[in-house]
């Protein structure tokens, strides 16, 4: 199972689109998971009109239009996996430990809000995973999102991809 993973799009106001290899992306992925802050919900319709499934939350900069359609923490069993989403998981000193105590139960966690790439596993085995933001760099030297393969009950060929400079 090919997962796709994305945040923090924040269309129109950080860019016009999504860049076109994310968009390349989404006939090859099984699941698209998406972390938070859309921000308009033209994003969420062209993802859930080009998409198989798309496992999406709100974020802080989501409006009540967004916020009616999605949850604030979405959750998935994938492949044999316990996937949660959620935007914001707090500070990055502690956040392992965190966010095992918050999701006990799962083996991935899919986060956004900082567009910070992320990729560690907490004590317990609980994987975090941020794919920071397709269209809003901030202080990262690239736009980012992430691609996986859940595969007999393990994750496995998680790849952060770049985006080049628009």
């Amino acid at each position: 199972m090919r997962l796709l993973l994305t945040a923090d799009t924040h269309l129109p106001r950080r860019a016009k689109e999504l860049p076109a290899p994310l968009l390349a992306e989404l006939p090859r992925a099984d699941v698209v998971l998406h972390a938070g802050d859309w921000v308009d919900t033209d994003t969420l319709d062209l993802l859930e009109s080009r998409s198989r499934t798309v496992v999406g939350v709100y974020g802080n900069n989501d409006g009540p239009d967004l916020r009616a359609r999605l949850p604030e923490v979405a959750y998935a069993e994938l492949g044999g996996l316990r996937f949660g989403v959620v935007h914001e998981t707090g500070s990055a000193q502690g956040r392992e430990a965190r966010c095992a105590a918050r999701f006990p139960d799962l083996d991935v966690l899919v986060f956004g809000h900082s567009h910070i790439p992320w990729d560690t596993t907490a004590p317990g085995g609980l994987r975090l995973l941020n794919p920071g933001s397709p269209t809003d760099r901030r202080r990262q030297p690239h736009c980012t999102y992430m691609t996986a393969t859940v595969a007999d009950g393990a994750l496995t060929d998680v790849v952060l991809h770049r985006l080049p400079a628009r």
